[in-house]
Protein backbone atom coordinates (compact mmCIF):
# COMPACT_ATOMS: atom_id res chain seq x y z
CA UNK A 1 0.00 0.00 0.00
CA UNK A 2 1.37 3.19 -0.49
CA UNK A 3 -0.11 6.35 0.94
CA UNK A 4 -0.58 9.79 0.01
CA UNK A 5 -1.95 13.44 1.72
CA UNK A 6 -3.03 16.00 0.57
CA UNK A 7 -2.86 18.95 2.07
CA UNK A 8 -4.64 22.52 0.99
CA UNK A 9 -2.27 25.31 1.43
CA UNK A 10 1.71 25.83 1.26
CA UNK A 11 3.21 26.09 4.68
CA UNK A 12 5.76 28.95 4.83
CA UNK A 13 7.14 28.35 8.47
CA UNK A 14 10.29 26.01 8.02
CA UNK A 15 9.72 24.70 11.27
CA UNK A 16 6.68 22.59 10.66
CA UNK A 17 8.25 22.06 7.01
CA UNK A 18 11.41 20.41 9.06
CA UNK A 19 9.30 18.35 10.73
CA UNK A 20 6.97 17.13 8.39
CA UNK A 21 10.01 15.92 6.70
CA UNK A 22 11.67 14.76 9.69
CA UNK A 23 8.49 11.95 10.00
CA UNK A 24 8.65 11.73 6.42
CA UNK A 25 12.20 10.28 6.11
CA UNK A 26 11.61 8.24 9.04
CA UNK A 27 8.39 6.98 7.27
CA UNK A 28 10.21 5.54 4.12
CA UNK A 29 11.93 2.63 6.14
CA UNK A 30 8.11 1.53 6.41
CA UNK A 31 5.63 2.40 3.24
CA UNK A 32 5.65 4.89 0.59
CA UNK A 33 4.40 8.50 1.27
CA UNK A 34 3.60 11.31 -0.74
CA UNK A 35 2.67 14.76 -0.38
CA UNK A 36 0.60 16.49 -2.43
CA UNK A 37 -0.05 20.45 -1.84
CA UNK A 38 -2.43 22.71 -3.75
CA UNK A 39 -1.40 26.29 -3.63
CA UNK A 40 -3.63 28.24 -1.66
CA UNK A 41 -6.63 29.87 -3.97
CA UNK A 42 -6.33 33.09 -4.91
CA UNK A 43 -8.24 36.06 -3.99
CA UNK A 44 -10.23 34.36 -1.73
CA UNK A 45 -11.81 37.37 0.14
CA UNK A 46 -14.33 37.96 -2.77
CA UNK A 47 -15.39 34.38 -2.55
CA UNK A 48 -17.78 33.22 -0.52
CA UNK A 49 -17.22 30.00 2.07
CA UNK A 50 -19.04 27.83 0.31
CA UNK A 51 -17.35 29.25 -3.22
CA UNK A 52 -14.01 28.74 -1.29
CA UNK A 53 -14.91 25.14 -0.64
CA UNK A 54 -16.26 24.33 -4.01
CA UNK A 55 -13.14 25.44 -5.41
CA UNK A 56 -11.05 23.73 -3.12
CA UNK A 57 -12.61 20.42 -3.61
CA UNK A 58 -12.25 20.77 -7.40
CA UNK A 59 -8.62 20.95 -6.77
CA UNK A 60 -9.13 18.01 -4.56
CA UNK A 61 -10.83 15.54 -6.51
CA UNK A 62 -8.34 16.07 -9.53
CA UNK A 63 -6.13 14.43 -7.35
CA UNK A 64 -7.68 11.72 -6.06
CA UNK A 65 -7.38 8.36 -8.51
CA UNK A 66 -10.72 6.11 -8.90
CA UNK A 67 -9.31 3.02 -6.98
CA UNK A 68 -7.81 5.16 -3.73
CA UNK A 69 -9.24 4.78 -0.42
CA UNK A 70 -10.29 8.23 0.46
CA UNK A 71 -10.22 8.98 4.24
CA UNK A 72 -11.04 12.73 4.81
CA UNK A 73 -9.24 14.69 8.21
CA UNK A 74 -12.46 15.96 9.41
CA UNK A 75 -14.12 17.01 13.33
CA UNK A 76 -16.37 15.13 12.87
CA UNK A 77 -14.80 12.31 11.87
CA UNK A 78 -14.22 8.83 13.85
CA UNK A 79 -11.46 9.20 16.37
CA UNK A 80 -9.13 6.49 17.81
CA UNK A 81 -6.43 5.98 19.54
CA UNK A 82 -2.98 5.29 18.51
CA UNK A 83 -3.24 1.45 18.78
CA UNK A 84 -6.65 2.10 17.10
CA UNK A 85 -5.17 3.77 14.40
CA UNK A 86 -2.22 1.35 13.59
CA UNK A 87 -4.68 -1.54 13.74
CA UNK A 88 -6.90 0.54 10.87
CA UNK A 89 -3.81 1.03 8.80
CA UNK A 90 -3.05 -2.73 8.94
CA UNK A 91 -7.04 -3.42 7.96
CA UNK A 92 -6.80 -1.45 4.65
CA UNK A 93 -3.08 -2.94 4.27
CA UNK A 94 -4.79 -6.56 4.92
CA UNK A 95 -7.85 -4.96 2.38
CA UNK A 96 -5.53 -4.92 -0.29
CA UNK A 97 -6.02 -0.98 -0.76
CA UNK A 98 -3.37 0.00 -3.59
CA UNK A 99 -3.44 3.68 -2.48
CA UNK A 100 -4.70 5.15 1.05
CA UNK A 101 -5.25 8.74 0.88
CA UNK A 102 -5.72 11.39 3.53
CA UNK A 103 -6.57 14.70 2.76
CA UNK A 104 -6.00 17.68 5.22
CA UNK A 105 -8.79 20.64 3.73
CA UNK A 106 -8.41 23.92 3.94
CA UNK A 107 -9.93 26.67 6.63
CA UNK A 108 -13.77 25.56 5.85
CA UNK A 109 -13.49 21.75 5.56
CA UNK A 110 -14.68 19.98 2.57
CA UNK A 111 -17.06 20.64 -0.04
CA UNK A 112 -20.00 18.45 -0.67
CA UNK A 113 -18.14 16.27 -3.40
CA UNK A 114 -15.72 15.81 -1.80
CA UNK A 115 -17.54 14.34 1.31
CA UNK A 116 -19.21 12.44 -1.40
CA UNK A 117 -16.18 10.96 -2.69
CA UNK A 118 -14.71 9.71 0.49
CA UNK A 119 -14.97 6.12 2.14
CA UNK A 120 -14.27 7.72 5.73
CA UNK A 121 -13.48 10.62 7.96
CA UNK A 122 -10.73 10.44 10.93
CA UNK A 123 -10.88 13.37 13.41
CA UNK A 124 -7.33 13.60 15.54
CA UNK A 125 -9.32 16.05 17.99
CA UNK A 126 -12.13 16.97 18.92
CA UNK A 127 -9.81 20.17 18.91
CA UNK A 128 -9.10 22.79 15.87
CA UNK A 129 -5.68 22.87 14.81
CA UNK A 130 -4.12 24.97 11.48
CA UNK A 131 -4.32 22.95 8.39
CA UNK A 132 -0.23 23.63 8.86
CA UNK A 133 -0.05 22.00 12.10
CA UNK A 134 -2.39 19.16 11.19
CA UNK A 135 0.54 17.78 8.98
CA UNK A 136 2.85 17.41 11.33
CA UNK A 137 0.47 15.29 13.75
CA UNK A 138 -0.63 13.16 11.08
CA UNK A 139 2.80 12.38 10.02
CA UNK A 140 3.76 11.64 13.51
CA UNK A 141 0.23 9.66 13.88
CA UNK A 142 1.92 7.42 10.66
CA UNK A 143 4.98 6.93 11.89
CA UNK A 144 3.86 5.68 15.38
CA UNK A 145 1.53 3.26 13.95
CA UNK A 146 4.32 1.64 11.91
CA UNK A 147 6.19 1.39 15.28
CA UNK A 148 3.28 0.21 16.64
CA UNK A 149 2.66 -2.44 13.97
CA UNK A 150 6.60 -3.52 13.92
CA UNK A 151 6.51 -3.84 17.42
CA UNK A 152 9.34 -0.89 17.75
CA UNK A 153 9.82 0.85 21.50
CA UNK A 154 8.48 4.37 19.88
CA UNK A 155 4.75 4.03 21.84
CA UNK A 156 4.70 3.45 25.24
CA UNK A 157 1.30 2.21 26.47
Amino acid sequence: MQLKIIAIGKTDHSAILELQELYSKRLQHYIRLDWEIIPDLKNTKSLQENQQKSKEGEAILKKINTTDWVILLDEKGKSMTSMEFSAFLQGKMNAGIKQLVLVIGGPYGFSDAVYQRANGKISLSKMTFSHQMIRIFLAEQIYRAFTILRGEPYHHE
